[in-house]
Protein backbone atom coordinates (compact mmCIF):
# COMPACT_ATOMS: atom_id res chain seq x y z
CA UNK A 1 0.00 0.00 0.00
CA UNK A 2 1.60 3.06 -1.23
CA UNK A 3 2.21 5.93 1.51
CA UNK A 4 -0.03 9.19 0.78
CA UNK A 5 2.00 12.08 -0.06
CA UNK A 6 1.69 14.66 2.83
CA UNK A 7 0.03 18.23 1.58
CA UNK A 8 2.87 20.96 2.77
CA UNK A 9 0.86 23.64 4.88
CA UNK A 10 1.91 26.38 7.25
CA UNK A 11 0.45 27.66 10.31
CA UNK A 12 -0.61 31.05 11.75
CA UNK A 13 -0.93 31.90 14.98
CA UNK A 14 -2.55 35.16 16.51
CA UNK A 15 -2.95 36.83 19.78
CA UNK A 16 -4.67 40.08 19.96
CA UNK A 17 -3.87 41.20 23.55
CA UNK A 18 -0.43 41.54 24.71
CA UNK A 19 -1.46 40.06 28.39
CA UNK A 20 -1.74 36.89 26.79
CA UNK A 21 1.63 37.03 25.39
CA UNK A 22 4.41 35.11 27.26
CA UNK A 23 5.58 31.76 28.23
CA UNK A 24 3.27 32.05 31.25
CA UNK A 25 0.26 32.24 29.02
CA UNK A 26 -1.30 29.13 26.99
CA UNK A 27 -3.13 30.69 23.67
CA UNK A 28 -0.29 30.38 21.63
CA UNK A 29 0.17 26.83 22.56
CA UNK A 30 -3.27 26.08 22.51
CA UNK A 31 -3.58 27.36 19.18
CA UNK A 32 -0.48 25.27 17.97
CA UNK A 33 -1.68 21.67 19.56
CA UNK A 34 -5.32 22.42 17.81
CA UNK A 35 -3.28 22.86 14.36
CA UNK A 36 -0.66 20.20 15.19
CA UNK A 37 -3.84 17.90 15.88
CA UNK A 38 -5.32 18.66 12.80
CA UNK A 39 -2.63 18.83 10.07
CA UNK A 40 -1.71 15.29 11.83
CA UNK A 41 -5.46 13.88 11.00
CA UNK A 42 -6.23 15.54 7.57
CA UNK A 43 -2.44 14.73 6.30
CA UNK A 44 -0.72 17.85 5.97
CA UNK A 45 2.73 18.53 7.01
CA UNK A 46 3.78 21.72 8.48
CA UNK A 47 6.52 23.36 7.04
CA UNK A 48 6.65 26.20 9.00
CA UNK A 49 4.81 28.67 11.45
CA UNK A 50 4.30 32.33 12.13
CA UNK A 51 2.85 34.11 15.29
CA UNK A 52 1.23 37.71 15.21
CA UNK A 53 1.58 38.37 19.27
CA UNK A 54 -0.62 41.50 20.64
CA UNK A 55 -2.32 41.96 16.93
CA UNK A 56 -5.67 42.64 16.58
CA UNK A 57 -8.20 40.33 14.68
CA UNK A 58 -9.59 43.48 13.13
CA UNK A 59 -6.05 44.24 11.43
CA UNK A 60 -6.04 43.98 7.74
CA UNK A 61 -3.69 40.87 6.96
CA UNK A 62 -1.29 43.15 4.73
CA UNK A 63 -0.61 44.83 7.65
CA UNK A 64 0.50 42.38 10.08
CA UNK A 65 4.07 41.99 10.39
CA UNK A 66 3.67 37.50 11.09
CA UNK A 67 1.51 37.68 8.57
CA UNK A 68 3.23 39.60 5.51
CA UNK A 69 6.19 37.37 6.54
CA UNK A 70 4.67 34.25 5.92
CA UNK A 71 2.93 35.24 2.43
CA UNK A 72 6.62 36.15 1.52
CA UNK A 73 7.89 32.48 2.73
CA UNK A 74 4.89 30.85 0.97
CA UNK A 75 6.09 32.73 -2.53
CA UNK A 76 9.36 31.32 -2.23
CA UNK A 77 8.80 27.24 -0.68
CA UNK A 78 5.95 26.20 -2.40
CA UNK A 79 3.43 25.39 0.51
CA UNK A 80 -0.15 26.83 -0.75
CA UNK A 81 -2.03 26.12 2.20
CA UNK A 82 -2.26 28.14 6.09
CA UNK A 83 -3.90 26.49 8.60
CA UNK A 84 -5.84 28.46 11.96
CA UNK A 85 -7.05 27.46 14.58
CA UNK A 86 -10.64 28.85 14.10
CA UNK A 87 -11.35 31.49 11.75
CA UNK A 88 -11.59 34.27 14.43
CA UNK A 89 -7.32 33.70 14.91
CA UNK A 90 -7.44 34.90 10.85
CA UNK A 91 -9.66 37.83 12.13
CA UNK A 92 -12.44 38.86 14.13
CA UNK A 93 -13.64 41.38 11.75
CA UNK A 94 -16.20 40.41 9.27
CA UNK A 95 -14.84 42.55 6.58
CA UNK A 96 -11.33 42.08 7.20
CA UNK A 97 -12.01 38.15 6.98
CA UNK A 98 -13.78 38.45 3.51
CA UNK A 99 -10.89 40.64 2.10
CA UNK A 100 -8.13 39.23 3.39
CA UNK A 101 -10.24 35.60 2.41
CA UNK A 102 -10.57 37.04 -0.99
CA UNK A 103 -6.59 38.30 -1.42
CA UNK A 104 -5.41 34.99 -0.35
CA UNK A 105 -7.80 33.17 -3.01
CA UNK A 106 -6.52 35.68 -5.82
CA UNK A 107 -2.92 34.39 -4.81
CA UNK A 108 -4.33 30.47 -5.10
CA UNK A 109 -3.92 30.05 -1.26
CA UNK A 110 -5.86 27.96 0.43
CA UNK A 111 -6.81 28.92 4.34
CA UNK A 112 -8.47 26.13 6.56
CA UNK A 113 -9.63 26.64 9.94
CA UNK A 114 -8.57 23.34 12.11
CA UNK A 115 -12.12 23.30 14.30
CA UNK A 116 -14.19 23.55 10.97
CA UNK A 117 -11.91 22.49 7.84
CA UNK A 118 -14.70 23.36 5.13
CA UNK A 119 -15.71 27.49 6.26
CA UNK A 120 -13.07 28.52 3.95
CA UNK A 121 -12.31 25.87 1.25
CA UNK A 122 -16.20 25.35 0.17
CA UNK A 123 -17.24 28.04 -1.66
CA UNK A 124 -20.73 26.97 -1.55
CA UNK A 125 -23.33 30.19 -1.05
CA UNK A 126 -24.34 27.68 2.20
CA UNK A 127 -20.49 27.60 3.16
CA UNK A 128 -20.11 31.60 2.67
CA UNK A 129 -23.48 32.24 4.87
CA UNK A 130 -22.08 29.98 7.54
CA UNK A 131 -18.81 31.62 7.73
CA UNK A 132 -20.18 34.97 7.31
CA UNK A 133 -22.38 34.73 10.13
CA UNK A 134 -19.14 33.09 12.50
CA UNK A 135 -17.19 36.22 11.69
CA UNK A 136 -20.14 38.33 12.88
CA UNK A 137 -21.01 36.51 16.01
CA UNK A 138 -16.95 36.75 16.47
CA UNK A 139 -17.15 40.52 15.73
CA UNK A 140 -20.42 40.92 18.36
CA UNK A 141 -18.08 38.97 21.12
CA UNK A 142 -15.15 41.16 20.52
CA UNK A 143 -17.51 44.42 20.56
CA UNK A 144 -19.01 43.39 24.12
CA UNK A 145 -15.70 42.07 25.57
CA UNK A 146 -14.52 45.24 24.84
CA UNK A 147 -17.66 47.12 26.52
CA UNK A 148 -17.59 45.22 29.46
CA UNK A 149 -14.02 46.29 30.47
CA UNK A 150 -15.18 49.92 29.44
CA UNK A 151 -17.94 49.54 31.76
CA UNK A 152 -15.70 47.79 35.13
CA UNK A 153 -12.79 50.69 34.45
CA UNK A 154 -16.02 53.39 34.41
CA UNK A 155 -17.13 51.94 37.77
CA UNK A 156 -13.96 51.73 39.27
CA UNK A 157 -13.01 54.90 38.70
CA UNK A 158 -16.50 56.78 39.76
CA UNK A 159 -16.03 54.75 42.93
CA UNK A 160 -12.37 54.96 43.84
CA UNK A 161 -11.41 57.89 41.45
CA UNK A 162 -8.93 56.74 39.69
CA UNK A 163 -8.73 52.91 37.40
CA UNK A 164 -5.56 53.52 35.50
CA UNK A 165 -2.12 54.92 35.77
CA UNK A 166 0.35 54.57 38.54
CA UNK A 167 -0.62 54.74 41.91
CA UNK A 168 0.24 58.04 43.87
CA UNK A 169 2.42 58.07 47.39
CA UNK A 170 -0.85 58.23 49.25
CA UNK A 171 -1.86 55.06 47.72
CA UNK A 172 0.94 53.44 47.94
CA UNK A 173 1.26 54.47 51.91
CA UNK A 174 -1.67 54.92 53.25
CA UNK A 175 -0.33 55.31 56.73
CA UNK A 176 1.98 58.17 56.01
CA UNK A 177 0.93 61.75 56.13
CA UNK A 178 2.63 64.82 56.48
CA UNK A 179 1.83 67.72 58.43
CA UNK A 180 0.38 69.54 55.56
CA UNK A 181 -2.12 66.18 54.53
CA UNK A 182 -2.99 66.48 58.48
CA UNK A 183 -3.92 69.90 58.13
CA UNK A 184 -7.85 70.16 57.36
CA UNK A 185 -9.78 74.09 56.65
CA UNK A 186 -11.10 73.96 60.07
CA UNK A 187 -7.61 73.29 61.89
CA UNK A 188 -6.31 75.84 59.39
CA UNK A 189 -9.22 78.75 60.75
CA UNK A 190 -8.93 77.50 64.16
CA UNK A 191 -5.59 76.82 65.21
CA UNK A 192 -3.35 79.03 63.01
CA UNK A 193 -0.50 79.09 65.77
CA UNK A 194 -0.31 75.45 66.15
CA UNK A 195 -0.28 74.46 62.96
CA UNK A 196 2.77 76.81 62.56
CA UNK A 197 4.63 74.92 64.94
CA UNK A 198 4.37 71.75 63.57
CA UNK A 199 5.25 73.14 59.99
CA UNK A 200 8.00 74.20 61.84
CA UNK A 201 8.96 70.93 63.46
CA UNK A 202 8.61 68.99 60.17
CA UNK A 203 11.33 71.19 58.31
CA UNK A 204 9.32 73.79 57.41
CA UNK A 205 10.10 77.92 57.79
CA UNK A 206 9.38 79.32 61.53
CA UNK A 207 6.92 81.68 62.16
CA UNK A 208 6.71 84.31 65.06
CA UNK A 209 4.73 83.62 67.45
Amino acid sequence: MLNKQKIPAISYLRTSSAANVGVDKDSDRRQREAIQAFAKRAGYELVGEFYDAAVSGADPIDTRPGFAAMLERIERNGARTIIVETASRFARDLMVQEVGHAKLCERGIDLIAADNPGSFIDDTPTAKLVRQVLGAISEFDKAMTVAKLRGARERKRREAGKCEGRKSHAERNPESRGPCEAVTPAEAEGRPHAIARDLSRAGGARLPE
